[in-house]
């Protein structure tokens, strides 16, 4: 089964394209207008793209730096967590949905820190408006793996989950 799967990052996406790999034919896709400020974006992006090149594996980059429009987004919403899942899973979904792709995932399931009932909620709600199958699975076994992957690879690696506000947390803490 084709499977367009959403990479949050490049770290996260080692082991999540290794597992999801064993039973579909991934082409990977970059939305991220979560990630603040600009420089992290552009880092990120940097070494996603990188990553595809040392797999040689087809992806999809949608370059969107829409800042104001995800801060007034996930500043409207009581939760700003589900905000940004909601606009990343829609845009996979259409994505998947355009270019004829049976199915969609997310790396973000490999996250221990992310809401997982959440995702898979918002993950089935937009695979039913788009007419693609969402594709759950569980990958928090594999999150330190896939930073020592990351490593292996001389990906850059992030401290925090990608807003403003996840950076703010990370050093409140």
């Amino acid at each position: 089964m084709e499977l367009l799967l959403h990479g949050c990052c490049a770290p996260c996406s080692t082991y999540s394209v290794q597992e999801l790999s064993k039973d579909h034919e991934l082409t990977l896709f970059w939305y991220n207008p979560n990630i603040q400020p600009y420089q992290e974006y552009k880092s990120r992006k940097k070494s996603f793209i990188r990553y595809v090149g040392k797999i040689g594996i087809r992806s999809i980059i949608k370059d969107e730096y829409l800042l104001e429009n995800f801060l007034e987004g996930a500043m409207s919403s009581k939760n700003r967590c589900e905000y940004c899942y909601r606009i990343r899973l829609q845009e996979t979904a259409k994505t998947a949905s355009q270019h004829g792709l049976e199915a969609f995932s997310t790396t973000l399931t490999i996250s221990p820190y992310q809401n997982h009932e959440l995702i898979k909620k918002i993950g089935d709600e937009m695979g039913d408006k788009y007419s693609v199958n969402f594709i759950y699975k569980d990958l928090r076994d594999g999150f330190r793996k896939s930073h020592d992957m990351a490593r292996e690879l001389e990906l850059y690696l992030q401290a925090y989950c990608g807003c403003i506000f996840s950076e703010q947390e990370r050093y409140e803490k």
